[in-house]
């Protein structure tokens, strides 16, 4: 399947980016490293431990490149992110693994593929089939230049979704699951010269945020393997934050909900034509 180029007006441009999509960074990196192989390759190589605001600025740039940057900043994003995996090697209960193996690199695209969808569903207005359908065929262009195989993309979104309940339906608890809720719930202040003490406060608020949005989102069987609860009460608070979300997502014209996304591809491809001055602010 091939899509139409990634240009204004088509499905990807007006959907990847919708800032809306920020609730579920929680959700989607839960669902990559239930994954055993994701999981093993975050638990040896990944710093988000230690600088989780920091890992979660680097990957939404590195999704704006490709994104939004145009064929050849797509090109080289995916390059040298397959450069950069290529590195992360590593043992995991007596099995070698790498952050390369073709089953795990699909489904770390899978996730992010469903991203937008999810946030339309959730938070939004759900696309149209014909909207999936074009979104889809363009996110297979985009996994090719990442370096998927072709065996690897279902090539329908009705093939997609089985192969996604699939996977799901597979994963359990692990340890860095076990992890990454408890660096939710300790992660240290994004700024330094944020007061200590009115940090306590904020992290206790985005803990809980966090964590109730996590629940909320993530596939009912996965979320019960994992031992979150929801109960119904939940569930009318979560209607209630979404119609809200939903309130006033919808007052933003469409062009506008992903323009933030795009202007930092944008940005980037320019960083990664002028190197120098990259380094200079710290690159």
């Amino acid at each position: 399947m091939t899509g139409p180029p990634i240009v204004k007006g088509t499905a990807a441009w007006k959907y990847f980016g919708d800032f809306r999509a920020g609730l579920l960074a929680g959700q989607v990196l839960v669902l990559q490293v239930a994954h055993p192989v994701v999981a093993a390759g975050v638990r040896d190589h990944s710093d988000y431990v230690e600088d989780p605001w920091t890992r979660l600025m680097r990957t939404a740039a590195s999704l704006s490149i490709y994104i939004y940057g145009g064929p050849e900043g797509a090109r080289y994003e995916a390059n040298r992110l397959r450069a950069l995996h290529r590195s992360f090697t590593g043992v995991d209960d007596g099995r070698r693994y790498s952050a390369l193996n073709p089953h795990a690199y699909a489904w770390v695209h899978a996730t992010l593929v469903m991203v937008p969808v999810d946030t339309q569903r959730f938070y939004g207005t759900p696309m149209t089939p014909s909207e999936v359908d074009e979104y889809y065929a363009q996110m297979c262009d985009v996994g090719r230049l990442l370096g998927l195989r072709e065996q690897d993309l279902p090539p329908t979104w009705p093939e997609f979704e089985r192969y996604y309940a699939d996977m799901i339906d597979g994963f359990g608890p692990n340890e860095t699951i076990s992890t990454l809720f408890e660096t939710i719930r300790t992660v240290k202040k994004p700024w330094r010269w944020l007061p200590d003490k009115r940090w306590v406060r904020l992290q206790r608020w985005q803990h809980r945020g966090q964590m109730f949005v996590i629940r909320a989102t993530l596939p009912p069987a996965l979320r019960d393997r994992l031992g979150l609860q929801w109960t119904a009460r939940d569930q009318r608070r979560f209607d209630r934050f979404r119609r809200v979300v939903r309130l006033f997502g919808g007052l933003v014209p469409v062009t506008l909900r992903s323009s933030l996304v795009r202007r930092i591809g944008r940005l980037n491809v320019w960083f990664r034509a002028h190197p120098r001055a990259y380094r200079f602010l710290g690159g």
